[in-house]
């Protein structure tokens, strides 16, 4: 990854820390302050340890240096037995208050994340999320963000603390023994220095790996949702391959990280041990009488001895037991920064991926107009945008009053639906999109999409009851105003049926219902909206003949009065519009009414030919059947049957 960008990646973590609120400090300070609980451990533990093992000491009592023991009683050192438990159950508590605190950071910030690219999805819209595989997305919201948590709950404390321990235990060590305190000075930068070394590649790693688990996610989860289709056309063991091609490309990747993970590691623990090991070795042949530097004239309280053994030794044992008890804590903040090093990195992989997102930019909707109904809609000279700049339709020109109907109608690509995103704000445009005289651009965008009923080919319900799907857009509504709707979207006697009634469940992505039943419930859902102008993209495409018979009656009696725009390719329903625009290539080669259009020469009446043709042939396939009255009637339909 370029330096460049790893470097803004890291500024653009750091700035979110905020969102952690107090818990990011409040870890951090308790840290400090078991590293001070710790080096007054240590101080205890080395004075305990020499007093118990230096009392039963030898000392000249007569001028021919007759030795005797002098014994110190253990009673002496229970204050500080007492001391050291109580020390020990502070850092027992400390530990365990960082922890939380570090945990709760980490939840904060990601809860934020994840809100602010909710809601950046949102204003996107679905022009935008369609860009992607259902799985990126899923990978983007759940994994990446989930990386983050190690990076502010753990790397960013420790880095803190990496510079404060050291400093501290160096504080306590150099009045002690200087040379001692040099040693630990010159060996600290060893472990940093091949951090950085072994970890320079971790980033992009990660970031690749991150990649490859987008490409599986997406992958896989599109061919979950198609596996009938697959299935079907026996294309299961193609895309069996291709899945396991990816999968080992995400394997590889995933290998190739945890392979720096643990060398870094090893590195690490290996320059510490031997930092501490040069340590014990300058105080074995100090003690040994073979060096004699780093102290500041304070000589063991033996040295007085005559032995040869015992004058040479220039300092105490406590000094010895205080500093090499210190010495594995002095490394351990820095081993640790090292261990979450991998955090470091895998935030930046993901921060990329999350930047990308929530810096993208968003259709320039800043309005603040709000309107009381929908009067007038017109286009004029209106060219629609994709999300990356490509013009996706127009230029054209339309105008719709209240009270009438407009389709769109025209082949596959023709920018229908493009006009609809640009309708409801989710797609840029130039020229002139005119509501009641105002400029889509400069009205309230939520307040706009107040006055819209919005129904697609893919009815989207989600897990709870009938109740909450239906009343989505007020949950205050009565039961009678519910059934109301269900009545008039010709749903409530699958309702009434079932044991539950409004409070029957509704699965995940509408499992358990038919095609047929969840756009019926979907279109309940859309009339509660009380809404002035209908937006219709293939309302009936996926149903069968009987569900769509039911979806259009339900519509023609809810969008009585109302301003419709619909998106269809039943050409054969559209004698009660009263425009009908024909697009093709994102321009308008057609208008006029049904009667008019069908009886001229020209796009409409070649799509008009190949859709009744088309209907004919779905209605003989029965014919063509060779089965038993027994097996037609156990054949399921496609829609409510099911």
């Amino acid at each position: 990854m370029d330096k460049s960008l790893e470097k803004s990646l890291l500024v653009w973590l750091k700035a979110q820390k905020k969102a952690c609120g107090l818990f990011l400090k409040l870890s951090l300070w308790l840290g400090m302050i078991s590293a001070v609980a710790m080096v007054a451990q240590a101080y205890i533990i080395a004075t305990i340890l020499d007093g118990v093992i230096m009392g039963q000491q030898v000392v000249p009592l007569t001028d021919n240096a007759q030795m005797v023991s002098s014994s110190v009683s253990i009673d002496t050192y229970i204050p500080h037995f007492i001391a050291l438990i109580a020390l020990m159950l502070l850092r027992a508590l400390l530990a365990y208050g960082r922890e939380r605190a570090s945990f709760e950071a980490g939840k904060r910030l990601r809860g934020h994340i994840r809100a602010a690219v909710m809601d950046k999805l949102t204003k996107l819209g679905p022009a935008f999320i369609k860009g992607k595989p259902a799985g990126s997305w899923a990978s983007i919201v759940l994994e990446q963000v989930e990386d983050l948590q190690d990076f502010y709950a753990r790397y960013l404390p420790q880095i803190s603390l990496a510079g404060f321990i050291p400093v501290l235990i160096l504080a306590a060590v150099f009045p002690i023994n200087w040379a001692a305190g040099l040693i630990l000075l010159l060996t600290a930068p060893l472990i940093p220095m091949f951090m950085i070394l072994v970890g320079m590649g971790a980033a992009d790693a990660n970031r690749k790996n991150f990649s490859a688990l987008a490409r599986l996610s997406g992958h896989f989860m599109d061919r979950l949702k198609g596996l009938s289709t697959l299935k079907l056309f026996h294309r299961g063991d193609a895309e069996l391959k291709v899945i396991a091609t990816a999968s080992e490309e995400f394997r590889s990747r995933t290998m190739s990280v945890l392979r720096m993970a643990f060398l870094s590691s090893a590195v690490l623990e290996f320059f510490a041990a031997v930092s501490i090991a040069v340590l014990a070795v300058y105080f074995g042949f100090s003690y040994l009488g073979h060096l004699d530097f780093g102290y500041y004239g304070a000589h063991a309280n033996i040295s007085s001895s005559t032995d040869p053994q015992i004058v040479g030794i220039p300092f105490s044992l406590f000094t010895g037991l205080f500093i090499l008890i210190l010495a594995p804590e002095f490394y351990q903040p820095l081993r640790d920064m090292g261990t979450h090093y991998h955090a470091k990195a895998q935030a930046v992989g993901a921060a990329e991926a999350l930047i990308t997102l929530l810096e993208h930019p968003e259709p320039e909707f800043v309005g603040q107009v709000r309107i009381n109904s929908i009067e007038t809609l017109s286009a004029d000279h209106l060219e629609v945008f994709s999300v990356d700049g490509t013009r996706l339709l127009g230029p054209l020109s339309f105008e719709l009053k209240d009270n009438q109907r407009l389709a769109l109608v025209g082949p596959s690509g023709a920018g229908k639906t493009s006009l609809l995103n640009a309708l409801l704000g989710f797609l840029p445009y130039k020229g002139h999109l005119l509501i009641n005289g105002h400029e889509l651009s400069a009205l309230d965008l939520a307040h706009w999409r107040q006055h819209l009923a919005w129904l697609g080919q893919e009815p989207q319900l989600f897990h709870g009851t009938v109740r909450d799907n239906v009343a989505l857009a007020d949950p205050t509504l009565p039961d009678d105003r519910l059934w109301h709707l269900l009545a008039e979207a010709n749903i409530s006697d699958f309702v009434k049926a079932q044991p539950l009634g409004l409070d029957a469940p509704v699965g995940e992505q509408s499992s358990g219902l038919s095609v047929g039943q969840a756009q019926r419930i979907a279109l309940a859902r859309a009339l509660g909206q009380k809404a002035s102008l209908f937006v219709l993209d293939e309302p009936t495409a996926s149903l069968d003949s009987q569900s769509e018979q039911a979806v259009s009656s339900a519509l023609n009696r809810a969008m009585a009065g109302k301003m419709c725009i619909m998106v269809t390719h039943r050409l054969d329903q559209l004698d009660q519009m009263d425009t009908i625009l024909v697009l093709d290539k994102g321009l308008i080669v057609q208008r006029g009414d049904f009667t008019t259009l069908s009886n001229t020469h020209g796009l409409f009446q070649t799509l008009l030919r190949e859709n009744i043709e088309s209907v004919a042939d779905i209605e003989l396939v029965p014919l063509s059947v060779s089965a038993t009255p027994v097996d037609i009637a156990a054949e399921p339909t496609k829609g409510d049957a099911q």
